[in-house]
């Protein structure tokens, strides 16, 4: 399948928007944050086929994770992704996420325990790490039950710097502050 992409400047590096056609409509596939590589040499390691380029669907998802990377409060419509890469599972997990309000953050273990599935804060862990949706789907607002940040496919310092721009605070050990969980 020909996937075409776009690429957002972010003060942490490049990201990718990944999307095809689905239906007739443009669809999001996966968003890739920077991990020290360009767009395009991180699409060919992950096997993609694709070309540049986006219609106004796309523009109009772009200029959001632009402006929420500046700080502003976006409302982010999961009907702009397409969601069957994802496993049952995941897709639960990724909807209940996707409800966490800006400045606040879950543990893994009550994000589990919200989807019906109180022991399995670890697979919600794994869902989370491979969210095709990052920043759209906030799993930056996830974190361990102890307060610290837990991993991120961007990498702790930019989950650290998105958890702040929206208003949560560190103690000086580096953990969420208690009043910033749900």
């Amino acid at each position: 399948m020909m996937l075409y992409h776009v690429t957002i400047p972010s003060p942490f590096g490049e990201i990718g928007l990944f999307w095809s056609w689905k239906g007739g409509v443009p669809s999001v596939r996966r968003i890739l944050l920077p991990r020290g590589e360009g767009v395009e040499e991180c699409a060919r390691r992950e096997g993609f086929d694709l070309r540049k380029g986006s219609v106004p669907e796309i523009e109009r998802i772009s200029s959001e994770i632009s402006l929420f990377l500046q700080g502003r409060p976006i409302a982010f419509s999961l009907a702009d992704l397409d969601m069957d890469s994802c496993y049952a599972f995941q897709r639960r997990v990724l909807a209940a996420e996707a409800s966490i309000p800006r400045g606040r953050v879950i543990s893994y273990g009550v994000l589990a325990g919200r989807i019906g599935a109180p022991r399995a804060a670890r697979a919600v862990g794994t869902a989370l790490a491979r969210n095709p949706f990052p920043l759209v789907i906030p799993c930056h607002r996830a974190v361990r039950s102890d307060g610290s940040p837990g991993g991120f496919g961007g990498g702790v310092d930019m989950k650290r710097a998105l958890l702040e721009m929206e208003g949560v605070r560190f103690d000086r050990k580096g953990r969420v502050e208690r009043e910033c969980f749900l």
